[in-house]
C-alpha cells in the first residue's frame, strides 16, 4: 500500500531482458534505499514491484510480462527517470490517497498549458476507466496522488492540476505532450462501482 507522495525520483540504470517480454530492472536512488531489505515493495512510477537485490545506490527490480505490456514501463530506458515511493508504514503521515500500485491502465497527455503557478495536463484514457473519475476525485498519475480538475466524459479526458513543488520533485516536470503515464483510478470508487453492478444484476 502507497500513499502516492512521492519520495524521489530515480533513474533507469540498466535494464536487461530475461526473456522476450520479462525484464530486470535496475534503478539508481537514494532515500528508498536508507532502510531497504530484499523483498521490499517499492513503487515505481505507481507501480508496485519487489527488490530483489541492492547495493548502496541501486535496487534490481523483475518486472513480468504483463506489466511491460500494460504500464508505461515498455517505453523507458536507461537513463529514464522514475518516481519512487516506499510502501507505507503505519506510522506515517497519510498525505494522499490509497494507492495500491496496480496500474489500471495507460493515459497520453494531449495537452499541457500554464496558467499562472499551475500547470495543466489534459489526459486522454481508456473509455473503460471515465466511470471511476469524478471531479474533485482523486488519481494517481505515474504515481503521484493527485487531484482530479476536470472530466470531459465525451472525449475520455481527464485534467490534473499541477503545482511548482510536484514539477520539481517528480517526473511531471519532464513530460509533455504524446508522452504516456500510469494511471490508477480510486480504489474506494472501483470497490463502490464493482458493489452496486452486482446488486443491480442481483448476484449478491
Amino acid at each position: 500500500m502507497f500513499t502516492g507522495i512521492v519520495e524521489e525520483v530515480g533513474t533507469i540504470k540498466a535494464m536487461s531482458y530475461t526473456s522476450e517480454h520479462a525484464i530486470e530492472v535496475t534503478i539508481e536512488a537514494e532515500k528508498v534505499l536508507t532502510d531497504v531489505s530484499i523483498g521490499d515493495s517499492i513503487a515505481v512510477n505507481g507501480i508496485c514491484l519487489t527488490v530483489t537485490s541492492f547495493t548502496e545506490r541501486t535496487f534490481q527490480v523483475d518486472v513480468m510480462p504483463e506489466t511491460v505490456k500494460v504500464t508505461s514501463l515498455n517505453e523507458v530506458k536507461e537513463g529514464s527517470i522514475v518516481n519512487l515511493e516506499r510502501s507505507l508504514l503505519p506510522t506515517d503521515r497519510f498525505g494522499g490517497h490509497f494507492v495500491t500500485g496496480h496500474v489500471d491502465g495507460i493515459g497520453e497527455i494531449v495537452k499541457k498549458e500554464r496558467d499562472e503557478n499551475a500547470v495543466y495536463f489534459y489526459l486522454h484514457v481508456p473509455k473503460t476507466l471515465m466511470r471511476y473519475f469524478i471531479l474533485k476525485g482523486s488519481i494517481a498519475v505515474d504515481g503521484i496522488s493527485l487531484t482530479i480538475f476536470g472530466v470531459d466524459e465525451t472525449n475520455n479526458i481527464v485534467n490534473i492540476s499541477i503545482i511548482p513543488h510536484t514539477m520539481d520533485v517528480t517526473n511531471l516536470g519532464k513530460k509533455t505532450v504524446g508522452d504516456i503515464v500510469n494511471i490508477e483510478c480510486d480504489m474506494l470508487a472501483k470497490h463502490v462501482h464493482h458493489y452496486l453492478a452486482h446488486v443491480t444484476e442481483n448476484r449478491f
